[in-house]
């Protein structure tokens, strides 16, 4: 009977025209996630008749489309009114090309067949009070990303996609990011999220990006008593130029939001200030963060590694190498590298300066280099994470999520925190 009802969710699921549901079934690369969630409740004052009672770091990956071949006994209940979701993990990026989101196919980020069999559940997500001390007994579930897209990518209608579907190689990539997104929020409020009284949407990298975008609409389908927040890990990409003095990021994006249909994902106030062919600006969070109506936290970290090796020195700027050993080793910096750095730095607190002076925006920029820090234990909450104020990440998010103290914390310029040591790392890939 349990098969049964989850097989019916399943297939009434925003009630998709066979089109999109097949789309949805198919091995292709943006779509295989949509039936590919991790999902558990961890309980410690009430066992859960379908999971252990043993709390454990690491959860099986539930695949959604198989759940009633399976045994509906891996899906839980979310049987408490708590949810933290958990979009991303780690960093996926996007793709922008055929080529790229090809390349993806093969790979954790374009299908379940190479995620593995488990996924580890740490920092935000862990069961652990002495590494979560104020989220661990939530209910916990962790979407797995493969669409390329920030959950965005968006078709006109059931019948034509903002890009046609496109073949190369053989395979037919469909781009369906929002539709993904819708599937899994409605596959959510099935089993408990409709009851939430208090609820917590995060992600970070291109996850933090996609929490950002979807953060209203994660509290539009909730209770209007339930307590929704937003926090967004590493996801506040700047639209900046790099040291050629080149729009790289802005292009980038331009091809991402153009290939992926992504325009109608976006805040349409953004939209409409925009000039006619220019949607991919409103992909950056400096041009609609402040339409943001639901409390949001950022945790961004002011030399975050990532954007400073893709979005600030690129390779096609820096064709002698003259920045490698910098933007991989913030140690090995020259005293001017550090001065540009800092003018980087000085343009995220420019940017965030009116955000920030909002009552519900939480902020923890700290002078780490590093990238997306609420996933892992030792940055989010442990003895050697960075603190700021003398407090955690962890901490800071707790204060800020309950009310209990004014949580903006801004650190002061590379190398003044000490608590960063732990940090001390050559960056790869």
């Amino acid at each position: 009977m349990a098969d049964q009802r989850l097989l019916r969710r399943l297939m009434w699921w925003r009630k998709w025209a066979k089109r999109d549901w097949a789309i949805a079934a198919s091995a292709a690369v943006f779509a295989i996630s949509i039936v590919s969630i991790s999902l558990i409740s961890y309980s410690r004052t009430k066992p859960s008749h379908h999971l252990t009672t043993q709390p454990t770091p690491w959860v099986p990956l539930t695949l959604l489309s198989n759940a009633h071949h399976r045994g509906a006994s891996r899906l839980a209940t979310l049987e408490h009114s708590h949810l933290s979701l958990k979009v991303l993990p780690k960093g996926g990026g996007w793709c922008d090309s055929i080529d790229s989101c090809s390349s993806r196919m093969r790979t954790a980020l374009g299908s379940s067949k190479y995620m593995g069999s488990q996924v580890e559940f740490a920092g935000i997500l862990s069961p652990e009070s002495s590494q979560n001390p104020d989220f661990f007994n939530w209910n916990k579930v962790k979407i797995r990303y493969c669409d390329g897209g920030s959950f965005a990518g968006h078709p006109e209608s059931e019948f034509k996609a903002s890009s046609p579907d496109v073949f190369h190689n053989g395979t037919k990539l469909f781009f369906r990011g929002q539709l993904i997104w819708e599937a899994l929020m409605d596959e959510l409020l099935s089993i408990g999220l409709s009851n939430a009284r208090q609820a917590l949407l995060s992600g970070c990298s291109a996850g933090g990006l996609a929490t950002l975008i979807h953060c209203d609409d994660f509290q539009e389908i909730l209770p209007k008593t339930a307590n929704v927040k937003c926090l967004a890990d590493a996801g506040f990409f700047l639209n900046e130029k790099d040291i050629g003095g080149n729009r790289t990021i802005e292009s980038f994006y331009q091809d991402v939001v153009n290939l992926q249909g992504i325009a109608k994902s976006l805040d349409k106030d953004c939209i409409a200030r925009m000039e006619p062919g220019q949607p991919a600006k409103c992909f950056f969070p400096q041009e609609f963060i402040e339409n943001i109506k639901t409390s949001i936290f950022l945790v961004h970290p002011a030399y975050d590694f990532w954007q400073i090796k893709h979005i600030f020195v690129p390779d096609s700027s820096d064709p002698r190498g003259s920045w490698l050993s910098c933007k991989l080793n913030i140690n090995n910096c020259s005293p001017s590298q550090i001065e540009v750095l800092e003018g980087y730095r000085n343009s995220l607190l420019k940017l965030l300066s009116d955000v920030q002076r909002n009552k519900d925006v939480g902020v923890f920029i700290d002078s780490c280099f590093v990238h997306c820090q609420t996933w892992m234990s030792v940055t989010w909450h442990s003895p050697n994470s960075p603190r700021i104020n003398y407090r955690t990440i962890a901490e800071s998010v707790g204060d800020w999520y309950f009310n209990r103290k004014v949580a903006k914390h801004i650190d002061c310029p590379y190398p003044c925190n000490p608590t960063c040591y732990n940090m001390d790392f050559t960056v790869r890939g």
